[in-house]
């Protein structure tokens, strides 16, 4: 129960006890059960821990990862493992949630700091979260690289989807447009993101992405929302054929308003993707872009918390 209604039953219960012993000694004979009912879901929390698993990359990439892990409000501990990149030997996931445990966690919640729940870094997690038996060589190698393996055998973990189509990456992406518009209702907006490599994890990333966009689209007023990937790590041809279309999308939007069109990408952290490749990708179109990603956006912290409640109301649901 929260201080201020606290402090106001406790002054209706001081009140009848003015005016009536009999019905303020009742109210304030039932206030220990109701206050112990609330009581039991947050302790219940406590003993869910919380490792939010992301790609990694340099130490200023990493940093805005720590930073929203930090601005976390769950009842339990909450820490961060790396895939790859120079953080990923100093957080490894067997490490990482064994700490939790040490902290007190009973069960451990594995929250993908990914865009799609469709990629070769998603089966990783899945893999250390024990919902694959096996994982391809050139995935496992990339565990193996940063001595990364499963934790020990016994411990209850639940793996929440990545980031998907859920609302608070269109409300991200919205406020990130936002800050980039000067009027949205005359405007374009276009949202661009890595992307897999394989069509099918493509045509998966963009079924979620389209309905964000519509969500962006709703929340924002533009004229024109559209979403298309670069499919940064496909074979050359693959990828060239990627930014030709992005390219092509643009001048479209561009001719439709007679303005600027605001580029937002939907990408995790600011790196080498966002501040070399994309601007390359997309030199000399008419566009408003800064190359802000996802983090370190508040909203963020906000995902990590509907995705570990989610879980939790699974768990629940299931015993």
């Amino acid at each position: 129960m929260p201080f201020a209604l606290v402090r106001r039953a406790g002054r209706a219960a001081a009140l009848l006890l003015l005016l009536a012993p009999a019905a303020a000694r009742a109210l304030a004979a039932q206030q220990p059960a109701s206050q112990a009912a609330s009581a039991a879901p947050a302790a219940a929390g406590a003993e869910i821990g919380t490792v939010v698993v992301a790609h990694g990359g340099g130490a200023d990439w990493n940093a805005q990862v720590e930073a929203v892990v930090k601005e976390v409000r769950l009842p339990g501990p909450v820490a961060v493992s790396f895939l790859m990149g120079p953080g990923a030997k100093a957080h490894r996931f067997q490490d990482v949630v064994q700490e939790l445990m040490r902290r007190g966690a009973k069960e451990v919640v594995v929250v993908p700091m990914l865009v799609s729940s469709h990629s070769g870094h998603y089966d990783q997690i899945r893999y250390l979260a024990r919902q694959l038996d096996t994982l391809g060589s050139t995935m496992m190698h990339h565990l193996h690289m940063a001595g990364i393996d499963r934790a020990p055998a016994g411990i209850p973990m639940r793996l929440t989807p990545a980031m998907d189509d859920a609302p608070q990456i269109a409300e991200v992406l919205a406020a990130r447009a936002r800050a980039l518009a000067k009027a949205p209702s005359k405007q374009a907006l276009f949202i661009v993101g890595h992307g897999p490599n394989a069509a099918e994890d493509y045509a998966a990333w963009m079924s979620n992405l389209r309905r964000v966009a519509d969500t962006v689209r709703a929340r924002t007023g533009f004229r024109s929302v559209l979403v298309d990937l670069v499919r940064d790590d496909a074979p050359a041809p693959v990828r060239a054929e990627a930014v030709a279309r992005v390219r092509e999308l643009v001048r479209l939007q561009h001719e439709l308003t007679g303005r600027e069109v605001v580029v937002v990408p939907v990408l995790v952290s600011t790196g080498t993707v966002s501040k070399e490749k994309l601007p390359k990708d997309l030199a000399g179109l008419p566009m408003v872009y800064t190359g802000e990603a996802l983090l370190p956006h508040p909203g963020m912290a906000r995902w990590i918390e509907a995705r570990v409640r989610e879980a939790a109301a699974t768990v629940a649901g299931a015993s």
